[in-house]
């Protein structure tokens, strides 16, 4: 029985970020559905939603304006969720009738600003930014080429995270973003990608639908989206940058966030999981979220039932001492100034075994019923 256990969690340890990924790969080639992109500029509007984001706003705003895109066609919404730093005066500095401020005086958090920008949106597509995402030149009309198919209702693209100088969360989150890209292309290949980068994106605007405030969008709308039959799709042509958080506490709350964010989106659209209705959107749902939401269980279960065998055989000896090693590695780039050569070889474990505890106390969170729709910039 112990034996079972142990290979099993193995297997589900495993299975999403390795075996799943190939299956996508050979499923995509086998029957691959390419999107049928062309030039295309629809009127866009860029929304916005900011909170005391004074330092970075004006930079913002005025990356959009920049756009390799016609200025006819195009309308930026910056939603001030009750900023109290300045954010809004900033905004209505700008001597341009194509940016809008909306202020909203009681502070409910993204989903609640989005709500609410878009009712004012003018374009036919809807361009999602964060406070302090810079666009490339091009991204917003790669975007529209992507929504000139009309089976894509969602485009993403590829956010890329900076930061002063390399550590853990330089090193784990440009690895775990290179990775993602890689398995969006497959997943694209094969028909959506199971959810988004928030700070760079583009929905149709007849198929938003309103969120719950509670929620978090980046997620909950592609699945909106899969569900009325569109595609979600990434398109790597589209980037954009943000500075990444400097300091472990602030990921690893921000991974609790939106790993509760992420289960109660789940909840909210869990008729995504009925394989006989939604086969496709159901497989990759839970091969890609759910079964990583749950490894912190797996690993466990690993951990314990390998100590418990290490006594039958040499195997089960060698397979624990790799095991326990990982683990070494992963609490020693936890620590503080590993030298460059060690973080490199504990960036992954490290950023991992850090995910993975945040998935457990999201859980814990989701469980106990808790709620979390606003945040600190920045912070977590």
């Amino acid at each position: 029985m112990m034996e079972f256990v142990f290979w099993v969690s193995v297997f589900l340890i495993v299975y999403p970020y390795a075996v799943y990924p190939l299956l996508v790969l050979g499923l995509g080639r086998l029957k691959p559905r390419p999107v049928r992109t062309r030039s295309s500029m629809p009127m866009v509007t860029v929304v916005i939603p900011a909170y005391n984001e004074a330092n970075c706003i004006a930079a913002t705003v005025q990356n959009k304006l920049d756009q390799e895109y016609p200025k006819d066609k195009l309308q930026v919404i910056v939603v001030s969720d009750g900023s109290t730093d300045g954010t809004d005066d900033i905004v209505l500095e700008f001597n341009d009738s194509a940016v809008q401020l909306l202020r909203r005086n009681g502070r409910e958090g993204k989903a609640a600003a989005l709500n609410e920008a878009v009712r004012y949106a003018a374009g036919e597509v809807v361009v999602f930014s964060d406070a302090n995402s810079i666009f490339a030149p091009d991204a917003i009309r790669y975007m529209a080429e992507n929504l000139a198919d009309s089976e894509v209702g969602y485009v993403t693209g590829h956010l890329i995270f900076l930061s002063d100088g390399p550590g853990l969360i330089d090193s784990g989150v440009g690895a775990y973003q290179r990775y993602e890209n890689w398995l969006r292309l497959g997943e694209t290949r094969l028909g959506s990608i199971i959810g988004t980068n928030g700070g760079v994106g583009a929905i149709r605007r007849d198929l938003y639908a309103d969120t719950p405030k509670a929620l978090i969008t980046d997620f909950v709308l592609p699945l909106t989206v899969i569900a009325g039959g569109h595609r979600v799709v990434f398109d790597p042509r589209v980037k954009s940058h943000e500075t990444a958080n400097a300091e472990l506490g602030s990921e690893f709350r921000m991974r609790v966030r939106v790993g509760l964010r992420s289960l109660q989106g789940l909840a909210y659209m869990r008729r995504l999981l009925n394989p006989l209705r939604y086969p496709l959107a159901s497989f990759c749902i839970f091969s890609h979220k759910v079964l990583r939401y749950l490894g912190f269980i797996f690993m466990i279960l690993a951990l314990v039932s390998n100590i418990g065998l290490a006594e039958t055989g040499l195997l089960y000896q060698v397979l624990l001492g790799l095991h326990l090693t990982a683990y070494a590695l992963a609490l020693l780039g936890l620590s503080s100034g590993p030298p460059g050569w060690l973080r490199r070889i504990t960036a992954a474990p490290s950023y991992l075994l850090m995910s993975s505890a945040a998935f457990a106390m999201a859980v814990f969170k989701f469980l106990r019923g808790d709620t979390m729709a606003t945040w600190r910039p920045r912070a977590g």
